[in-house]
């Protein structure tokens, strides 16, 4: 593999890396907080955790408009800024408004995120190897959760303010990923969309040195050639990657995963585990998720998109079930830690690794931001209201309840990979639009 590829590729899914820490840090310190705010659980759920969630959907629904405009390299670099404010601004927060508004400001650089490095990186990356570049973003991800919750439960203790430190730390490597971002190169598909052939060039040769620049440039404008100007997604043309995108999105969220991140030491708690056991259990779960996201990226190129998303249905299928058995039936504590992992691993060898693959490849090179950006949208109006209501459904249904209707969605997941899901392993993007299109399905 090309190592500047390589090293591209790693620098921009780094953003993943601050998108999963920003995402988990809350966990170690929610509980603190509401004691603290002396927060009701409504109050506490929708504003103090949620508002993140709902910077992170603005961040999804808009951002496709600077990836596009600015520029895949430029997002980036003003994504690094906005984690950097949020950090800063959450740790020296004194109110649950204040701590709202800097935690909504880190969330417009988590939807941004899920926008503009899978679209960089697949754009940047060979055919052979995209599946396992742009699922860099994933693996930085989980990286960043595990290390979260290994930051909560190192800071958990250290002082009065310890939450402070905890959402505060992420500053630092906020500051070092903005001043790597700034020595990318352009993404050459973007520059071709905006004609600036002779610098698409440049990085093409670095890009993909085996293969005749000038080749890939004329398949390119080829693809460009057969589109409308100002064309949306929203278009009879594009129905089907729409709707693929919807639905990957859609059952993602529907499996309970952010919930379960967002809320670990909670439910570790909830089903009988002592507070430092449940932030420990935490740990265990960001360690099972980065195993198994590495599993996923090894296997994403091999094994394709759909036998992923295969192996990780039907053992979501499984692990909620028990889970869920667990909570209504009382069994051992002990036993919910083992299941739990057992959903982390489906999770991160199946929707993890897949997710941000498959919708960075099914749109074309000028509608990639808008199509990144519907995705990640539904992804994130989904993982803002179902975790805020984590708190209110554990209180009035249970947990055994809750975990039971997650099991019933993955059902679903199953049918939609059986039935609608098709593979994009092995492909360049301007292959897959004329495959795509040409589908029946489309």
């Amino acid at each position: 593999m090309n190592k500047k590829i390589l090293l591209w590729s790693i620098t921009a899914a780094l953003a993943g890396f601050l998108f999963g820490f920003d995402t988990v840090v809350i966990s170690g310190a929610e509980k603190k907080l509401q004691t603290l705010w002396e927060s009701g659980d409504m109050f506490h759920g929708v504003v103090v955790i949620g508002m993140a969630l709902w910077g992170t959907v603005v961040g999804a629904f808009f951002g496709g408009i600077p990836t596009d405009k600015l520029g895949r390299k430029k997002t980036l670099v003003w994504i690094g800024v906005l984690y950097a404010i949020s950090a800063i601004g959450s740790g020296l927060a004194n109110d649950p408004i204040t701590f709202a508004i800097f935690r909504f400001i880190g969330g417009l650089g988590v939807g941004a995120s899920t926008i503009a490095a899978p679209a960089y990186i697949s754009e940047i990356a060979p055919a052979k190897d995209r599946g396992k570049l742009v699922s860099l973003y994933q693996f930085n991800i989980v990286f960043g959760i595990l290390v979260a919750f290994g930051s909560n439960y190192l800071l958990n203790g250290v002082g009065d303010n310890d939450w402070r430190w905890m959402v505060g730390v992420e500053a630092f490597p906020a500051v070092v990923y903005t001043l790597l971002a700034l020595k990318l190169p352009k993404s050459p598909r973007w520059l071709l969309t905006k004609y600036r052939v002779v610098e698409a060039q440049e990085v093409l040769k670095i890009t993909n040195p085996n293969e005749d620049s000038d080749k890939l440039i004329k398949e390119i404008k080829n693809e460009m050639d057969k589109t409308v100007p100002n064309e949306s997604i929203f278009i009879k043309k594009y129905k089907f990657p729409v709707l693929l995108a919807f639905l990957i999105s859609f059952f993602n969220q529907l499996s309970g995963i952010n919930a379960l991140l967002y809320y670990a030491p909670r439910i570790f708690t909830e089903a009988g585990l002592e507070e430092s056991s449940a932030l420990l259990s935490s740990i265990g779960v960001g360690v099972t998720n980065l195993i198994f996201t590495l599993l996923g990226v090894y296997l994403i190129d091999k094994l394709g998109r759909k036998q992923l998303m295969y192996m990780g249905s039907i053992a979501y299928i499984i692990s909620l079930s028990l889970v869920s058995l667990a909570f209504l039936f009382n069994w051992e504590a002990n036993y919910i830690p083992i299941f739990l992992f057992l959903f982390i691993a489906a999770h991160a060898i199946g929707q993890g690794t897949v997710i941000w693959v498959f919708i960075s490849e099914i749109f074309p090179n000028h509608l990639r931001g808008s199509g990144q950006s519907f995705g990640s949208s539904v992804h994130w109006v989904l993982a803002a209201i179902v975790p805020s209501l984590v708190p209110v459904l554990f209180s009035t249904i249970g947990a055994g309840a809750v975990f039971a209707f997650f099991a019933c969605m993955m059902v679903l997941q199953l049918i939609f990979v059986i039935f609608m899901m098709p593979e994009t392993k092995g492909k360049t993007l301007e292959e897959l639009q004329g495959v795509l299109l040409k589908d029946k399905k489309f």
